[in-house]
This record gives structure tokens, sequence and C-alpha cells, in this order.
């Protein structure tokens, strides 16, 4: 038998260590990789949390100065010297904040519900709060509104007559002798100047333990709140919001107390027009037509039709993407004032992956408690695709916030 050569016997034996060798480092290499990138990735989730910690324990100390500096001023017993109760004061704008449909349409009554429902919820927020009450609250309600104008929107989209208006104000202020609704007249923003001079004025009174204040902008009240800070003032204030408020600058850390199903944003509806049954002429522009919105007689005519779709892209990510309202109903806004295109040629695919798409959307009317003018016709959804077992409706994140979007009962729209 022939035998292999004692050095090509040691060859072989060094060529295949090598090439364990290799093969051990390649896949070393590639597990160390891998390693890099997981502790990569774990470190950017330590530093989310990290960030996300700092802000909620800023949140926390923030709230436990304003807490400890009002609890200062409650416990000062020659505050409350005579018969003078500590003031609780909500004081909204009506304007931009109303009140739901569904107590306006009851009229007097429901202006006596919203009234107890009010002081249901501030009671409540109260009962939860560790402030030390030193004896008995007295509990003041100013609504500042510019009445024909809140009047006008309401009858423009037939939301409540103008008799149930009256019948619910007089209610409202019949359910107590401190609740008041007053008319500022034709200038709207003489009531944010009203509410400002409000905060600014009662905040300061000894007296005052929380000040409750909804339907303000932000922008309004950004330097007030600045100067309410510097005289640690923050402690008393407390924001009332309803579904598609802006809210507070984060910066100032006030709590708020979030009340969806007793009102709703008025503005939401002054940014929607009332949809026609056909095209309106405006004006004497004859040339210029728009299906209900609102169109400038100076704006430039744009061509419709006109425009392919990227085959490469998702619907959503046209640049700008095709108007769902255009499309499947009633644009609201106008050509000239739509953000979203009117100009592509869309095949009865694409409209029907249009349609599926917008059902995914809830509807604004029924979001924030209003009946839609479009009924069945709406291209937006009016029930949860999740349905009544719908998982973020758990956690409180579900955007289908409407109080009939899970009803199992509902018809799927």
């Amino acid at each position: 038998m022939a035998t292999q050569p004692l050095g090509e016997g040691n060859q072989q034996v060094w060529d295949e260590a090598l090439s364990r060798i290799l093969n051990l480092s390649r896949v070393t290499v590639k597990r160390n990789v891998e390693l890099e990138n997981t502790v990569a990735k774990l470190q950017a989730e330590i530093e989310l949390w990290k960030d996300h910690h700092a802000t909620m324990q800023m949140e926390a100390n923030a709230h436990k100065v304003q807490l400890a500096t009002l609890n200062k001023q409650v416990s000062n017993m020659d505050v409350f010297r005579g018969s003078q109760d500590p003031l609780i004061l909500c004081v909204i704008n009506g304007s931009a904040s109303m009140f739901c449909t569904s107590l306006l349409s009851q009229g007097f009554r429901g202006g006596n519900e919203a009234a107890k429902q009010l002081t249901k919820v501030i009671a409540e927020y109260l009962a939860n709060e560790s402030v030390q009450v030193v004896r008995g609250l007295s509990f003041w309600v100013t609504v500042y509104f510019n009445k024909s104008e809140v009047l006008n929107t309401l009858l423009g989209h037939e939301l409540c007559t103008e008799e149930q208006f009256e019948s619910f104000l007089a209610g409202f202020s019949h359910a107590s002798p401190r609740f008041m609704v007053v008319d500022v007249g034709y200038n709207t923003e003489d009531v944010t100047m009203k509410i400002r001079e409000y905060l600014q004025t009662y905040a300061k009174l000894p007296l005052t333990l929380r000040m409750f204040f909804g339907g303000v902008q932000e922008r309004d009240i950004t330097s007030l709140l600045d100067d309410l800070a510097k005289e640690h003032l923050l402690g008393k204030l407390v924001t009332l919001k309803s579904a598609g408020d802006s809210g507070i600058p984060p910066t100032f850390f006030l709590p708020s107390l979030q009340e969806d199903n007793l009102f709703f944003n008025l503005n939401s509806l002054r940014t929607i027009q009332k949809p026609s049954p056909g095209p309106l002429t405006v004006g004497p522009f004859s040339s210029v037509i728009t299906n209900g919105g609102l169109i400038s007689p100076q704006s430039p005519e744009r061509p419709i039709g006109t425009r392919l779709i990227d085959p490469s892209l998702p619907l959503h990510k046209q640049s700008p993407p095709p108007c769902n309202e255009h499309y499947l109903m009633t644009c609201s806004k106008g050509i000239a004032v739509c953000k979203y295109s009117h100009d592509y040629i869309l095949t009865p695919e694409q409209l029907a992956t249009l349609a599926s798409n917008a059902k995914k959307a809830p509807c604004n009317w029924l979001k924030n408690g209003l009946p839609c003018p479009y009924g069945e016709s709406c291209c937006w959804g009016h029930v949860c695709p999740n349905g009544p077992k719908c998982f973020h409706l758990s956690k409180g994140k579900c955007w289908f916030k409407g109080e009939s979007m899970h009803s199992p009962s509902s018809p799927r729209a």
C-alpha cells in the first residue's frame, strides 16, 4: 500500500486548520457586527427612555412645586378671615369651545344638564387632587362668546335651532346665580381679551384656589403664563380641554381636564363648508366654479385631470396625495385652498384603494360628537375597522373617539 509523504500530510492538516480558523473568523466577525447593531439599538432605546423619564420627572417636580405653593397659600388661615369661602373659578371661550349638540338640542333642560355635568367633572377632579381645603368652596362659571357668530355657525350646520340655543343659554345660567353667559358683541377678539384679563386678575386673588379655563389658544396666553409663572401662580391653573384643542405649551406642565363628551371645538366647524347639491358660481366671476368650498376670483385656474399617479409609490405618498373628498364625494375646501391634489387621473382600482384607505381614518364630525351631514355618502370611517374589541381603544389611543364608533350594532361604514 502506498503511503502519503510526511510533508504532504502536514500540509493537509495545516490547510484544514487554516480553513476552520477562517470560517470561525468569518462567523465571529458576523456575530460581532450583529451584537454591535443590537447594542446600538439598545443604547438608542435607553436614551429615549432616559429622555422620557427626564420629561416625566420634570412634570412631576413642576406639579409638586405648584401644589406646594398652592397649599402654602391655602393653609394660611389669615387668607380666609371673615365669611368668604375659597373660590373655584371656570372661564370658557364659548366662541371656540361649545357644549355638545346633544345638550344644545335639549334647550332649557340641556342647559341645566350642562351646568350639572360641568360641576360634576370639576368636583371629581378636585376630589382627586391633594389640595388642603380648610372650609367650603364657592364655584363660579363664566362663558364669554360672540353670540351671533356662534349661533350662525350652529344654524349653518343644522346642529340646533335658534329657539333651542336661546333656551339652552337660559337653562345654563338659571342653574346657579354664579353661572354667567356673557355676549361680548361682534368682535371675537374681545373674547380673548376678556379671558386674559379674567385670568390675570383672579389668579392674583388670595381667595382663588383653582382656575379652570377652556377654548383658549396657547399663542394668546403664552406671555400671560410667563408672567404668572414669575409670580408663582401657575399652581392655580388647570386647562379645560375639548376634542381638537391645541393645548398649552408643555414647558409650563399645567394639569389638564379633558372633556370630549361635554364640549366640542367650534373652530373645526368653521373650517368645513356645508356640502352643496351642485357647483356654485362665485359672485360676478361667472367663470370661477367651486363645489361648495372657498375660492378667490384671483386664484389661477389649475388644469384638472392631467396628472398621472407614480406607480412606484402608494397613493398616500404621491406628491401631493390625491384628495379623498374630491374623488369620493365633494371637497369641502375647494380646489384653490385644498392642499391635496384634484388633478390625478385615477383608475377604478385606484379609486377603490382610495376609498378603502379613507375608511381607516375617522370622520371628524362623529369624532367630535356631531352628526355627519354626508351620512352614508361620507368617505371617512364612521365605525372603527377593529370593531368593539379594538386593542387601541383599550389603551385609550384609538383614533375613532366618537360615542358610537365602536358600537357592535353600528353598521360598517
